[in-house]
């Protein structure tokens, strides 16, 4: 899922989106609620129509965003008190208020507000943390389903699992959490500290005591490696800024993995950015073009480049769901990583 933070995906229109194989994109609660209100957005008829979007949408409930505050936060069994970072107002994000502003983006997949912790942290504080977000699961759970959206369209209900960075408390809080009746499950807290091979420890532990017959969601990853890496520990859906983030600074990925556009070597290459790409920017233009673009800090550069990038990790996935057809994953990552080479190494792939 590309991330649409405040309603768009920068730089890209719909059109490019469905240009480059999304099928779904994210939008975050905690901005949106603050600017231009969610109320406005229900308003407008709901953010498919206020953005232009008619594929799906899912929204994440503000949790990780009100964590990353850090000193404007309060953390309370109610909700979690906090500053506004635009004028300093202050909010107060409870499990209830944050699926009644899901409810009024109309989203497609509403997201339960959890209490998400940065490793490393001792053990009590990771079972105080997981045991609040089984409670404010609950009351998410509970309230979501009296409400009603601007097109009065079901919303799926997705449970985030925390847990910390324990296997077992992992696995116990995913226990418990698919107990709750919803439609799919997030894998939260996870790349806050701790390393790659515990990441891909955590998620396994995660996703071995989740239905099997429901989607599994990690948030917040990953380089194209982790895809591929989380795909192999039981991974559906991922959201990660890593595209669109990456682009307005200049970086490119391809299949033989990524490249820095500012870079002098581009400055005569008449390539591609991947010459495997069927995306506008490399069907249209060299990287000598590009990186003309990029330093003399033209718009069109962002949006080419992004453009390439959401379009590569669609592809990426889009290959992946094949190999899982043929029953050949485990052969393409291979084959995918051979070649592919992340800068400062891979990640470890999990056993």
């Amino acid at each position: 899922m590309p991330v649409g933070t405040q309603g768009t995906v920068k730089g890209l229109t719909s059109l490019d989106l469905v240009a480059s194989g999304t099928r779904i994109l994210l939008a975050n609660t905690y901005h949106l609620m603050l600017r231009p209100g969610s109320g406005l957005v229900r308003e407008m008829g709901g953010l498919h129509r206020f953005m232009g979007w008619s594929g799906p949408i899912l929204t994440d409930s503000g949790g990780y965003q009100v964590l990353s505050l850090k000193e404007r936060v309060k953390i309370t069994e109610l909700g979690v008190e906090f500053r506004s970072h635009l004028d300093g107002a202050l909010e107060m994000l409870t499990p209830e208020r944050s699926m009644e502003v899901q409810a009024d983006l109309g989203s497609d997949i509403a997201v339960t507000l959890d209490h998400a912790v940065t490793l490393p942290l001792d053990l009590p504080a990771q079972r105080e943390a997981g045991e609040r977000t089984l409670r404010w699961t609950e009351r998410s759970l509970r309230h979501a389903r009296t409400l009603e959206t601007p097109g009065r369209l079901k919303q799926l209900l997705f449970a985030i699992v925390q847990g910390g960075g324990d296997p077992g408390l992992r696995r116990e809080m995913a226990e418990r959490t698919r107990a709750f009746p919803c439609d799919g499950f997030a894998i939260g807290g996870l790349s806050v500290g701790e390393t790659k091979a515990e990441t891909w420890a955590l998620a396994r532990a995660t996703a071995e005591a989740l239905p099997a017959d429901l989607p599994r969601y990690l948030m917040g990853m990953g380089t194209p490696l982790d895809l591929l890496d989380g795909i192999a520990c039981g991974i559906d859906l991922f959201d990660c800024v890593l595209p669109t983030r990456n682009a307005r600074n200049g970086m490119a990925f391809t299949s033989e993995g990524p490249i820095n556009i500012r870079n002098a070597e581009h400055a005569r290459s008449q390539r591609p950015l991947d010459p495997s790409c069927e995306c506008e920017a490399c069907a249209t233009f060299t990287r000598a073009y590009l990186r003309h673009l990029h330093l003399a800090q033209e718009i069109l550069a962002h949006r080419m480049l992004t453009l390439h990038n959401v379009t590569f990790y669609q592809t990426l996935m889009a290959a992946a769901r094949r190999a899982i057809e043929r029953g050949d994953l485990h052969a393409y990552a291979r084959e995918f990583s051979e070649r592919y080479r992340e800068r400062g190494g891979t990640s470890p792939a999990p056993a």
